[in-house]
C-alpha cells in the first residue's frame, strides 16, 4: 500500500497592484485547486500602501488558508505557473505586478532553500500580510516565532496603511 503524504495546512499571501486587481485575485485562487490547493477559507480583501518601493500603485492583498500534499518547492512551482500564465512579470524587485502568490507557512515546517523560505522571512515585518492572517488565524503560531499572528501583528513597526474593504 503507498504512503500517501499527509496534507498540510497552508497560507499564502496574494497580491495585486496591476490591471482589474479584484479580478486578479480572483483568477488566482480559482487557479489553486488545478495546482494541488485546496482553499478552505478567504481572508477579506485589504487595500494596502506599498512598502519598499512606493513610487507605485496602491495593492490589493487576502490570505488564503488551505490544504495540499503537494511538497512545499513543488507548490512554489505550482504558484509561480499561475502567475505566469495570467501574465505576471516581476520587472522590479518589489514593484508592481498583476499577481503575486507566496507561500507564508507550510504546516509547523521551517524550510530554508535558495529558492523557498517557509515561514516567509519578511512576513512578520509587513502589515498587509499580518492583518488579514490575523483575520484568518489569530492564534497561528509557528516553532521559529515567539508569538501568535496577532501578537506579532500588535509588536509590528510596519506603520503602512492597511484598510479592509
Amino acid at each position: 500500500m503507498e504512503n500517501k503524504p499527509k496534507p498540510e495546512i497552508v497560507f499564502l499571501s496574494l497580491g495585486s497592484n496591476v490591471g482589474d486587481r479584484p479580478e486578479n485575485l480572483r483568477a488566482a485562487i480559482a487557479a489553486l485547486p488545478a495546482a494541488g490547493v485546496d482553499v478552505k477559507r478567504v481572508s477579506s480583501i485589504y487595500e494596502t500602501e506599498p512598502v519598499d518601493l512606493l513610487e507605485q500603485p496602491w495593492f490589493l492583498n487576502c490570505i488564503v488558508q488551505g490544504k495540499t500534499t503537494i511538497p512545499a518547492l513543488d507548490l512554489l512551482r505550482a504558484l509561480r505557473e499561475i502567475e505566469r500564465r495570467m501574465g505576471s512579470k516581476k520587472l522590479i524587485a518589489r514593484g508592481p505586478r498583476l499577481i503575486d502568490i507566496d507561500i507564508l507557512l507550510y504546516g509547523q515546517q521551517t524550510i530554508d532553500s535558495p529558492e523557498l523560505q517557509v515561514p516567509h522571512p519578511r512576513m512578520h515585518l509587513r502589515r498587509f500580510v499580518l492583518a488579514p492572517l490575523v483575520e484568518l488565524a489569530p492564534h497561528a503560531e509557528h516553532p521559529s516565532w515567539s508569538a501568535t499572528a496577532a501578537q506579532l501583528l500588535d509588536a509590528t513597526e510596519d506603520q503602512s496603511v492597511v484598510t479592509k474593504i
